[in-house]
């Protein structure tokens, strides 16, 4: 076995361990935590007796390496559990969260990819306006997610009534299917009002999530280009009298795409960091509001779900990126 076939199996098997190793990182911190999922099962006025009864039957009285094992066994059968808030299979639960989470996500590092490349292209072009989206952009990568997110309530909603502060549409009745993403959704179902209105409440949760991993990205592709256009093969192209724009776009860029990917993959599990803080800031309907929610009734059924999620995002992703640097740079291989 060997090239692609290989390096799926690898993934895969990666992918398995490190899942793994974060359940069992969420049972360590179950058992650590002292708190009693049970008590906000049944309620504050629970008794102990009440308690005790109802540990017994989820099993909250046995030790936490049984606990594990009956969990992975679960896991096994496409079973994560039953949330103690929801009352329902976290399954269930994840269906209804995950959409809206996918949209912003999606949106965000659209956001990043654009916004990157364009803080590298301007800075390495010397373009008009460069120094000032330099600015601007390590201005806000700069400030924390949650405060960027307050902030931008208090300017863009409270003072200037420019953008919405709350949920992924103020529209009533909106379209709920097939996929559960409120712009793909009303796209679909051609209701076009409520399309626009969703990609408005998008703008400010998307920037906030988006700003950080840009630059990031944008000072990797920046000095990938630096050194490309250093090159001889830059040096080359001048001498037969290409443009400089042609020489970056057509040359240099190409040449330094890998560095930029590499960083992108890694950003992107900071984006779901702070995916879950401006949701809660935003009330956006998704997995990051469902774990603020879950997290303060210890709902480790819940915690543990999102977890694994974002786990096999983040490795499924890197994967991705993998493969598209081996397609961009026959120098890269996947062995």
């Amino acid at each position: 076995m060997s090239g692609l076939p290989k390096f799926l199996v690898q993934r895969l098997a990666a992918m398995v361990v490190i899942l793994l190793v974060l359940t069992a990182i969420i049972f360590a911190l179950q058992k650590i935590s002292h708190a009693n999922p049970v008590h906000g099962y049944l309620g504050a006025n629970a008794s102990k007796a009440a308690i005790a009864k109802e540990s017994a039957i989820l099993g909250y009285n046995k030790p936490v390496s049984d606990q594990y094992l009956h969990y992975v066994e679960g896991l096994f059968h496409g079973n994560l559990g039953r949330s103690l808030r929801t009352r329902r299979a976290v399954t269930t639960d994840l269906r209804a969260y995950l959409p809206a989470t996918i949209e912003l996500t999606v949106v965000a590092l659209a956001e990043a990819l654009v916004l990157g490349a364009a803080l590298g292209l301007a800075s390495v072009g010397r373009w008009r306006g460069s120094s000032a989206l330099r600015v601007v952009m390590f201005s806000g990568a700069s400030t924390p997610a949650f405060l960027l997110a307050l902030l931008g309530v208090l300017i863009l909603n409270g003072d200037l009534h420019w953008l919405p502060a709350s949920g992924d549409t103020g529209v009533q009745n909106a379209p709920t299917g097939p996929t559960g993403i409120i712009v793909l959704d009303s796209l679909l179902h051609t209701d076009y009002a409520t399309m626009w209105d969703g990609i408005v409440h998008l703008i400010l949760p998307a920037f906030c999530v988006a700003i950080g991993p840009a630059v990031s990205i944008g000072r990797v592709l920046r000095g990938s280009l630096h050194s490309a256009m250093r090159s001889d093969f830059v040096r080359t192209a001048r001498s037969k009298g290409l443009v400089e724009r042609t020489i970056l776009f057509r040359h240099a860029m190409r040449n330094s795409l890998s560095a930029a990917l590499s960083m992108t993959g890694l950003q992107i599990g900071l984006m779901f960091a702070g995916v879950v803080v401006v949701e809660t800031v935003f009330a956006w309907p998704g997995i990051g509001l469902y774990t603020d929610q879950s997290i303060p009734v210890a709902d480790f059924p819940a915690i543990a779900g999102v977890t694994l999620v974002l786990g096999v995002f983040y490795v499924v992703i890197n994967a991705v990126v993998d493969i598209l640097q081996a397609v961009i740079d026959p120098r890269v291989t996947l062995e």
